[in-house]
């Protein structure tokens, strides 16, 4: 194993982040400037570190966890979607801040992230820095094609929904809101941030989902650093986890794209053939022509015919905006 090889295997990864804190009340955060130190140091690094056969590419996101604790996951070749996939080598490390700087130890390897860089040492050597970076998805504010039905475009336009409701900021607000309109066979387009809620686990922690036809359930979540699931942001519930999870930091403005394709049933009302979807989250593709199976829990149930787009509300302040739909 090369001496870049410096953050511990997550044994204990996903049990440990799917924990539910219901005895306490997690602090949530709904604007990045008032969200505290913790917020501003956690996130997404990547660089260069030096191995026994030359230079390798690593990524670490580090995720806060409340209370100035941390944990950072290591990837082999670059950051989830950008050079790692699944199955490759990863690596996780807890740590806390103090005086400003979140420090990373494993044996002899120590990685000290401060001032928007993770710099990496093994029994006093220097292996490389890893830099801040916030990336966007290249599909975040995408116009709506010729033909397309604007279902939000931001500017209070709540016509289109059942139910729907403004956040403070202006946003749509997750609230068990439902379109008018009935569909399809179509391609969706959305935009969603979720909060910050850095002592909340698992599915305490900025969860929302998009139903599609109100029958299979897109899950919204923070899920940034896990991972991913089924259960967890881009998975679809209770039928597939995410291809890798694509996942950004929590009050980043997240996309996912999606062009979806109708079960279809005979004159008797048996289902012939599947629903299918493939999706991109972030521009990352997360399903690939994936068969939906079986309806997910709660909403309605698979039957023949269009139904509306269903935004869930689980009691988490999730906003969405720029949602625009494309009958096919």
């Amino acid at each position: 194993m090369p001496r870049s090889t410096w953050l511990l295997r997550p044994v204990a990864l996903a049990a440990l982040l799917l924990m539910t804190t219901a005895c306490v009340k997690a602090q949530t955060f709904t604007d990045p400037q008032k969200a505290g130190a913790d917020y501003a140091i956690q996130g997404e690094y990547t660089g260069s570190l030096k191995a026994d056969n030359g230079d390798e590419k690593w990524g670490l996101q580090l995720i806060a966890l409340g209370d100035g604790k941390f944990r950072g996951v290591g990837f082999k070749g670059g950051l989830p979607g950008d050079g790692w996939s699944r199955g490759d080598e990863s690596h996780a490390a807890e740590g806390a801040l103090k005086d400003g700087a979140v420090t990373l130890t494993h044996e002899d390897i120590t990685v000290t992230i401060k001032d928007g860089q993770a710099t990496v040492n093994s029994g006093g050597n220097d292996l490389g820095v890893l830099k801040k970076v916030e990336r966007k998805s290249p599909t975040l504010g995408a116009k709506p094609p010729e033909g397309a039905i604007v279902l939000f475009s931001g500017k209070e336009d709540l016509d289109k929904w059942n139910d729907a409701k403004l956040s403070d900021d202006g946003y749509l607000a997750a609230s068990n809101e439902e379109t008018k309109e009935k569909f399809g066979d179509h391609t969706l387009h959305i935009e969603f941030r979720t909060p910050f809620m850095p002592q909340a686990r698992g599915q305490g922690r900025g969860n929302s989902g998009v139903y599609l036809q109100s029958r299979y359930e897109l899950q919204v979540l923070d899920s940034f650093g896990l991972d991913g699931k089924d259960n967890e942001c881009g998975g679809i519930y209770s039928i597939n986890p995410p291809i890798v999870n694509a996942c950004l930091p929590p009050l980043t403005w997240q996309t996912y794209d999606i062009d979806f394709t109708a079960a279809k049933y005979d004159d008797s009302g048996k289902k012939i053939t599947n629903a299918r979807a493939t999706i991109k989250q972030n521009g990352i593709l997360i399903h690939d022509d994936q068969e939906l199976t079986h309806g997910t829990p709660g909403r309605h149930s698979e039957g023949p015919g269009p139904d509306a787009v269903f935004l869930q509300y689980h009691g988490n302040p999730v906003v969405y905006r720029n949602i625009w739909i494309l009958k096919k």
